[in-house]
This record gives structure tokens, sequence and C-alpha cells, in this order.
């Protein structure tokens, strides 16, 4: 069976752009790759970060819905995300100290197995991890964003973690397994591709839960794994109906195309291709300065445009 590849981005929700903005870029050192809208609501911004190119496997995307009302933590939702940095304990004790400075609500560093990590929220009160990891991958510095303020060593690679939040463990378990063929390496642990970090899938059991939990503001809208291209993608569209799991079918999102699902516990799933990527429409070394839209938008940039808060961190 083709292999999913590992994480491709996670999407989530900001009611405050301009304040996600400043946050994403100037304390966690994150490049706005694409400025963009989503396509399904064009009153919304759809902000890309990510490594300097924003390759898939680095990116963090936000919704920008002001009226979406807070997240409602419980089961269904993605609880918490990580992003992965090289280097070990002092690395994580640089962050440590830059958060603190910064103000950064954060907890201490903790050890889980061969795992250092420290767990912190944004200003919207979104759950996110950094964890240190002890490979660094072929040319991944030369694509970091010049603009980071940590040193290389600490510099974050990319998406490293997500935490799932469901009522059952094992109808989730059996189709990360049986349908998308991750395998299992601890008892809440899952991981695809190569593994490790950028790959791995935590279960989290809330059984007891009394009540569900809810997408908004400071939580998780869904999470994509990557897929190579259009054939491979293919594949899982016919592994997904064949297993009887109700799908999007391919949505052509113009940076990459998309397919969509949800797990057993309610979790949207998306998977995505690698390409075309975000220098489709935009010289690499401008990457999100200007407000980018699909061809079949484009016919309607002014009114677009009129709907959207400036980002006034960039200066607009």
């Amino acid at each position: 069976m083709n292999s999913l590849i590992g994480l491709h981005h996670v999407t989530a929700v900001t009611g405050n752009a301009p304040v996600n903005h400043a946050f994403y870029t100037k304390i966690l050192g994150l490049r706005l790759v694409k400025k963009t809208v989503n396509q399904d609501d064009v009153s919304a911004y759809h902000l890309f970060y990510g490594d300097k190119l924003g390759r898939a496997g680095t990116e963090v995307t936000f919704f920008d819905w002001p009226n979406a009302g807070p997240v409602v933590a419980g089961v269904g939702t993605i609880s918490e995300f990580g992003l992965r940095i090289a280097g070990g304990i002092e690395s994580l004790e640089w962050w440590d100290q830059w958060f603190t400075k910064n103000s950064v609500s954060h907890k201490p560093i903790e050890t889980v197995g061969d795992t250092s990590s420290f767990s912190f929220m944004d200003p919207e009160g979104q759950r996110l991890r950094i964890l240190a990891e002890n490979r660094i991958e072929s040319g991944a510095l030369e694509l970091l964003w010049q603009s980071t303020p940590a040193p290389a060593a600490a510099a974050i690679r990319g998406l490293g973690t997500i935490r799932l939040a469901v009522r059952r463990f094992e109808p989730t378990a059996q189709v990360l397994t049986e349908v998308l063929g991750f395998r299992q390496i601890s008892d809440f642990i899952f991981e695809t591709g190569p593994g490790g970090l950028g790959s791995q899938v935590y279960i989290e059991e809330l059984k007891d839960a009394q009540f569900g939990g809810r997408s908004g503001i400071g939580g998780v809208h869904h999470v994509a794994f990557r897929t190579t291209d259009e054939t491979t993608q293919q594949f899982w569209l016919q592994r997904l109906t064949e297993s009887g799991i109700g799908n999007s079918g391919i949505i052509d999102r113009f940076y990459f195309k998309s397919l969509y699902f949800r797990e057993p516990g309610g979790i949207l799933f998306e998977i995505a291709t690698d390409g075309p990527g975000f220098a489709s429409d935009e010289d690499p070394e401008h990457l999100g300065e200007k407000l980018a839209l699909p061809p079949f938008l484009e016919s309607r940039r002014t009114e677009i445009e009129a709907g959207l808060v400036p980002l006034t961190t960039t200066g607009e």
C-alpha cells in the first residue's frame, strides 16, 4: 500500500489576524508564505506560515473568523499540535527564555521516552508544543527563514506531532492503521512514512467526557497529511471509498490538491499533495507580501480586498 509521507499542514482558527501574524512571524519566527483567502469563505483570510518556501510539512495555517467564538475543548477535537526544532535541551532552554522574555504562557520542559518538549499557548489560547529532535534533514538549514529570532540550532523546522482527543480509542486507531497505513509504535503514538517527528499522531482517549468539543478561535480546524502527487492522491480516494469512508472527492486548492474526510471520532482529516506549492504565483523571494488569489477568484479581487482587515504588522 502507498504510504502517507507525514504531516502536511495544520489549519487552526484565529479571531485577530494582525495579532496572529505578529505572533507566528515575530515570536515563533515562521515566514508568512501565502496571504490568501478561504476559498469557501472569501471574507476570511487564509494565512499560511512555514519555512522559507512553505514546504509541505512546515505549514501552520489559519482561517480568520472573528465571529467563530472560542474553541470548546473536548472529544472530537485536535487538542494540541507540536513544532519540531533541532538540538536538544539547550535549544528548548533558549525557547523557554525567549517565551519568558516575551510573556508567552508555557510549561516547564519535560522528557517522555527519548523526546524532550514543553507546551505553550499563543495569544488566543491555541495549545502548541515545542519538541526537540536530534536530527537535521538535508538542506534544512538553507530553508530556514532568515527573520527567525532563534539561533539556527533552535529554529523551528516544521510540524512535529498532533494530538487527537476522542471518546473511543479503537475506531480512530483502526482507521489510522488499517486504512491510512500508520504504524502503532506505543500505546497511543502512531507514525507514518519515515517515522519520527513530523509524522506522528497521538490519540488521547476521553471515554468519560460528558460533552463533545467544538472548533473555534484558539483551536484547530483540521489536520492534513502529505501525499506526493495526484496519482497517489487518486489511490487514497479509492482507498477511502472502498473502506466506506465518506469524503469530499479531490478538490483543487491551486497550491495543492485536497481530499477531506472525517475519522470515526469526528475530527476532520485532509490528504494533500506536496505541490505545486506557494511559488506557483509569486516570486519565492516575495512570498506572502501581497494578497494572492487563485485564478478563479482574481476577477473578484477588488471586492475581496475591501472585505479584509489590513495585517497592520506588515506595514500595509
